[in-house]
């Protein structure tokens, strides 16, 4: 079956895209989808996490959760907030986030194809949180929360996008975070034939980001029966080529220092580490250098090269951080379940991990280097995964501007 194709995208009305338009919903709580749906009635939120319409307290997973969450996107279907296409089409998807721009393409990707690798994963994902998503599609018929895939830069396809995205964009809206969403639909047959070979003629694709909705999907496709030409045998995602693409800094917190002092802390990571005082927050730049935020004061720790091993998971720098220094000296090796660390997103600046620990919230604060997407590749080649949290992906896809019917 074709890697990717062409489909009838299920989007807003013409002039009903700032409507609707919404972050992903898996970045938000409760309190802030709440407080952004608010006197927007047609948000794609209402959809994406219905529980804002229900008692506060209501568990997200309940049964009634996912019934509201159908009965929403039926009513917006029913009042023409949403329409689907007449007929198959990619559609041109361009991100600008201040003096960033990437351009990418709306797409169906084969579920054949990522369950035999050819769509690669780097990340394990969680029963529950795949639990949660399949029960969403099944209730609402459709995808609508678009998977993130990257593509090895090619110049053809990057001419055919930049070819469409010449012309007027169909939607052109501002969402959360001044992010700006331009979306070109293509129904023109022979432009759409040309990209699809393109992409055929690659040996694969990457997930950026969705691992939990593309394993959800392909949960759906084997419960309808495995017909790899159904529409169900294909998921939602966008492709952007991997030299656009923008990874942050993923940096740590930690809640104690496993009872050593500031001091003491410091003497331990001079066993590994070269050490020194900053004056100013430290934004690493090169494999091996970390940030460290302790008692008002931020200190540089600097990795040898040469202690830096080849492999493609053990060098990554998130993992360098958990065998160097969380896993021996402060006994948090299981980053997934242990409650005494937690993540922060480069999109909150190096000031939130001073505002974590100034405030009595941390101990003390880690500071690291964006994982590149050359790494993330590596590791999804050689078949491996990365350790939780290791990339914070900006800007972010949107929510409700493309759904997959699943009809």
């Amino acid at each position: 079956m074709p890697l990717i194709r062409p489909f009838r995208g299920l989007r807003p009305a013409p002039q009903r895209a700032a409507e609707v338009i919404a972050p992903p919903y898996d970045v938000l709580s409760r309190e802030e989808a709440y407080a952004l749906a608010a006197d927007r009635p047609w948000s794609f939120l209402h959809i994406s996490r219905p529980e804002i319409d229900l008692a506060p307290g209501v568990d997200p997973y309940a049964a009634e959760v996912y019934a509201r969450g159908a009965a929403n996107f039926a009513h917006m279907i029913e009042q023409g907030v949403l329409v689907r296409d007449p007929s198959p089409r990619y559609y041109v998807y361009r991100l600008q986030m201040g003096a960033h721009t990437q351009t990418g393409l709306v797409v169906t990707a084969s579920v054949a194809a990522y369950r035999a690798g050819r769509i690669r994963r780097h990340e394990f994902t969680r029963p529950e949180k795949e639990d949660d998503r399949v029960r969403q599609i099944e209730a609402l018929g459709a995808q609508t929360g678009p998977v993130l895939l990257a593509y090895r830069d090619d110049p053809d396809i990057d001419a055919a996008l930049a070819q469409i995205a010449a012309g007027a964009p169909e939607v052109d809206v501002e969402g959360p975070g001044g992010v700006r969403h331009s979306v070109w639909p293509v129904a023109d047959a022979q432009w759409c034939a040309r990209v699809s070979a393109r992409f055929e003629a690659m040996p694969r694709l990457y997930i950026a980001d969705g691992h939990h909705r593309s394993a959800a999907a392909a949960r759906v496709a084997e419960a309808r029966g495995g017909d790899d030409s159904a529409p169900y045998a294909y998921f939602l995602a966008v492709a952007f080529p991997a030299g656009q693409m923008r990874i942050l800094d993923y940096n740590r917190v930690v809640r104690d220092l496993n009872g050593l002092s500031p001091e003491a802390l410091l003497e331990r990571l001079r066993e590994a580490f070269a050490v020194e005082p900053a004056s100013a927050p430290v934004a690493p730049a090169r494999p091996g250098e970390f940030g460290l935020y302790v008692a008002g004061r931020w200190w540089r720790l600097s990795l040898d090269p040469a202690r830096i091993p080849d492999d493609p998971v053990a060098r990554l720098d998130v993992s360098l951080l958990t065998d160097r220094v969380l896993a021996p000296v402060l006994g948090i090796g299981d980053l997934r379940r242990d409650p005494r660390i937690d993540f922060v997103g480069g999109i909150r600046g190096l000031g939130e991990l001073e505002r974590r620990v100034d405030g009595g919230g941390a101990a003390a604060a880690f500071s690291l280097r964006p994982t590149p997407m050359r790494d993330l590749m590596a590791v999804a080649d050689a078949g491996e995964v990365m350790p939780p949290k290791s990339t914070w992906f900006e800007p972010k896809l949107a929510d409700g501007l493309v759904s997959h019917v699943l009809d």
